[in-house]
C-alpha cells in the first residue's frame, strides 16, 4: 500500500496525465466521437492484448458464463448479482464524498444498509423500490471529477481485465484499498471469500455480456474498435452521471 507521504506526488501525476490532451468542446460533438475513438497511440500493444483476451473468453472465459447461465436458475442468478452489487456500495458512497456529492454519499449508504437488512444481506433489491437508485462509482471516476476532465489518458487493453484507459488502470489499486471488504477479517478462509467474490462477478458479468457482445461483435466490422468506442462512450457517460447507472461487478472489483 502507499504510503500517505507518497500520495500527493502520485496523484499530482495522475491528474496532469489525464488532463495533458486537448479534448474537443461539447459543441461539436462530431469532433469529440472521432477524439476519443481514435485516441489509441497504443494501438499495436492493445490489439495484442486483445487477441489474448479473445482467445482467453474462448476458451475459458465464455463456457464458465455459458455454464453458470445453465446450471443456476434466473431467480438465483438475480439474487448472487444483488449481493455482488451491495458489496460495492461503500465504496461507491466513499467516492461519492470525495467528489463533493454528500447527498448521493447519504442515499448510498442509506441504499446498502435497507438491501443488507431488509433485502437479506442484498439478495432483494428493496431499496430500489423505496426509490435508493443503485449508482456505482470508482476512483477513476472520481480523479476525472478532480481533473475537470472525462478524458481519463491513452487507451489501453489489460490482460484479463479489458477495456480500460491509463487514468482508469492508475486507479485500480486504489479502488481495492478503498473497498472496506479489502480489509474485513483475516486467514485463509476470509482470503477464499475474496477471491470467489472477485470470479463469481466476473463470470456474472461475463454473462450479463453474452447478447449484448455478440450484437456487438455482429454488427462491426472490427469489433476491437467498435468494444474501444463503447467503452469510451460509456465511461464518459459515467463520469457525467449520466442515463441509468451501469453495473460494472467485474470492473468494479477488479
Amino acid at each position: 500500500m502507499l504510503r500517505p507521504r507518497l500520495l500527493a506526488p502520485v496523484f499530482g501525476l495522475a491528474l496532469l496525465v489525464a488532463g495533458c490532451a486537448t479534448v474537443p468542446p461539447e459543441t461539436d460533438p462530431e469532433a469529440r466521437a472521432e477524439y476519443f475513438e481514435r485516441n489509441d497511440p497504443l494501438e499495436p500493444l492493445n490489439r495484442a492484448v486483445f487477441a489474448f483476451n479473445e482467445a482467453f473468453d474462448h476458451l475459458l472465459f465464455r463456457p464458465a458464463a455459458e455454464a453458470y447461465r445453465i446450471l443456476i436458475p434466473r431467480p438465483l442468478r438475480t439474487g448472487i448479482g444483488n449481493v455482488l452489487d451491495n458489496l460495492l456500495v461503500p465504496k461507491t458512497a466513499a467516492n461519492q464524498l470525495l467528489q463533493g456529492k454528500p447527498k448521493e454519499a447519504a442515499g448510498s449508504a442509506a441504499r446498502f444498509i435497507v438491501n443488507a437488512t431488509l433485502g437479506v444481506f442484498g439478495i432483494f433489491d428493496v431499496a430500489s423500490e423505496l426509490g435508493l437508485e443503485p449508482r456505482f462509482e470508482d476512483f477513476g471516476q472520481t480523479l476525472a471529477v478532480w481533473a475537470g476532465t472525462t478524458h481519463g489518458g491513452p487507451y489501453l487493453v489489460l490482460p484479463i481485465l479489458g477495456p480500460s484507459t491509463l487514468r482508469d488502470t492508475f486507479a485500480l489499486p486504489f479502488d481495492v484499498a478503498m473497498d472496506p471488504w479489502t480489509w474485513v477479517g483475516q486467514g485463509d478462509q476470509v482470503q477464499r471469500l475474496r477471491m470467489g467474490r472477485t470470479v463469481t462477478q466476473a463470470i456474472d458479468a461475463r454473462e450479463q455480456f453474452i447478447e449484448p457482445g455478440d450484437a456487438l461483435r455482429a454488427q462491426s466490422l472490427d469489433f476491437y474498435a467498435a468494444l474501444r468506442a463503447v467503452y469510451l462512450q460509456r465511461r464518459e457517460r459515467d463520469i457525467r452521471d449520466e442515463g441509468r447507472p451501469q453495473v460494472r461487478r467485474f470492473f468494479d472489483a477488479r
